[in-house]
């Protein structure tokens, strides 16, 4: 019983910090506006425009129309500026990433309804590397993303 009352406040606390606007690792909460990274272990904080060791950008594919409703087809690509390879990348989104359907996001893991990561088949990015993964959204508004933490 102690187990599930441990395991319940586990997640209440995942919940607010959620809740909360903040992502962290290790116990460290890192403010929006900074993401967290781990490095050998050790967690830290960083402000996003001082952060070059990793970067998103987006690129549209294409953009159509079928059956009166108009789609947009995105490449997303991490590049890994750093000496030492990604073991894990979080990326937060919002209700801007309006997918088309189940299926139409590739190359990431969506884990929850704001969060994107890796795949399972994908488990790094290497140093000085990029990676791209995809997906189409309804409309021709762009998804909000932004490097929530990078493990490395």
């Amino acid at each position: 019983m102690k187990i599930v009352a441990v395991i319940c406040f586990l997640l209440l606390t995942i919940a607010y910090s959620s809740a909360h606007g903040f992502y962290g690792c290790g116990g460290v909460s890192c403010p929006w506006g900074s993401i967290s990274l781990t490095k050998f272990g050790v967690c830290g904080c960083i402000e996003i425009y001082k952060c070059r060791d990793v970067s998103l950008t987006t690129r549209v594919i294409g953009t159509w129309e079928h059956d009166g409703c108009s789609y947009t087809q995105y490449d997303v690509t991490i590049t890994n500026n750093m000496d030492a390879n990604i073991q894990n990348i979080f990326i937060g989104t919002d209700e801007t990433l309006k997918l088309r359907s189940y299926d139409s996001l590739w190359n990431a893991k969506r884990c929850s309804p704001d969060e994107l990561s890796l795949p399972d088949y994908q488990p790094s990015i290497n140093a000085h590397a990029s990676y791209t993964f995809g997906f189409i959204l309804r409309g021709t508004v762009p998804a909000n993303l932004a490097i929530l933490s990078v493990v490395y």
